[in-house]
């Protein structure tokens, strides 16, 4: 007979131990985009709710933006980079294919663990949140630092009247260690790749026959259906987000927070109805000054409503993350504190 793996097994749950984020210092209003599209401030706010985003510069990447939400969450927690086991950025705007944006932010934070990189768009940070939990209470890891972290506005295209206004920048991070209590509910996530084509980006890789921007190079631009996406998103994530709540065996009255993903106010409102959430829970709403950051916009609006003094430590929190693929995630998570 052969001899026998040794079994490993880690802690009996896992939780969110504490969270960071960052923020482009550059404001964007929506005045400054409707010219091109020939549009109105007016008609932003009441198609998506947004007022204003946040851009970064040219100096800053999805590096650096991770790694200063990474180094917050870090000091949120309690723990150095040394402590952390592993690494997971979700990213669809790093302008680099490799090294992995996880494993250059490890080193800038001191953390020789395990590093990879994830491309889920807009579910990303939920996809990994669920990977932590399952690499924490395997055993596999004792912290799993999560980061979402996009540069959107350098696959906008500013002339598409649909796309022009949704996208921008910024990081959230997340770490994931043992607990004695259950923090990360069950994860209700999937795919519906023959939906694909609604959400996507035009080819990375130039023909000879495309056309070179004014720098020199041919960028994909992100594209979208925005009334498919829409009604799937309606249709079919309130369905998940009900699902994550009864599998984490509680009630939507049991809810303290509503965190989804900062797509458009309109997709939050049906959720909200569908799930018949009381007036009582907090309905995070980051999208009207941040725009729609894809893998980073539910740890950016966690943290916003942290800072707003609306976040109650200790309480239970309702997250669901839904884009392009298309993908979806949803769980019940408690908040640390």
């Amino acid at each position: 007979m052969s001899a026998q793996i040794t079994a490993v097994s880690g802690g009996p749950y896992s939780r969110i131990l504490g969270f960071g984020s960052f923020r482009p210092a550059r404001v964007v209003p929506n005045s400054e985009l409707v010219e091109r599209i020939d549009s109105s401030d007016e008609w932003i706010q009441e198609r998506s709710g947004i007022v204003e985003r946040r851009w970064a510069g040219d100096d800053e990447t999805v590096v650096d933006m991770a790694t200063t939400a990474a180094q917050r969450a870090l000091a949120d927690a309690g723990l150095e980079g040394s402590d952390i086991d592993a690494v997971i950025v979700s990213t669809v705007s790093n302008l680099v294919i490799t090294p992995s944006v996880a494993a250059i932010v490890a080193g800038r934070i001191g953390s020789r663990g395990a590093a990879l990189d994830i491309s889920a768009a807009c579910a990303g940070f939920s996809y990994g949140v669920n990977i932590a939990d399952g690499l924490v209470r395997a055993g596999s890891a004792t912290h799993v630092l999560v980061i979402g972290a996009e540069k959107l506005s350098d696959f906008t295209d500013l002339d598409d009247r649909g796309t022009a206004f949704l996208f921008a920048d910024g990081a959230g991070a997340a770490i994931v260690g043992p607990s004695d209590t259950p923090g990360i509910g069950p994860a209700v996530w999937g795919s519906d790749g023959s939906q694909a084509e609604v959400i996507t980006s035009t080819p990375r890789r130039p023909r000879r026959t495309d056309p070179v921007t004014e720098h020199g190079d041919a960028r994909p631009v992100l594209t979208m259906q925005g009334q498919s996406v829409f009604r799937w998103a309606v249709a079919e994530m309130a369905k998940a987000a009900a699902e994550a709540v009864a599998a984490a065996g509680i009630r939507p009255e049991d809810l303290d927070c509503f965190i989804p993903h900062q797509a458009n106010n309109r997709i939050t409102d049906a959720m909200i109805k569908y799930l018949g959430l009381p007036e009582n829970v907090t309905v995070a709403r980051d999208i009207s000054h941040m725009g729609n950051t894809s893998a980073a916009s539910i740890p950016l609006a966690m943290d916003a409503l942290r800072a707003e003094g609306r976040l109650p430590a200790g309480g239970l929190a309702l997250l669901i993350g839904f884009g392009a693929g298309l993908v979806w995630s949803a769980q019940v998570v408690r908040i640390p504190g």
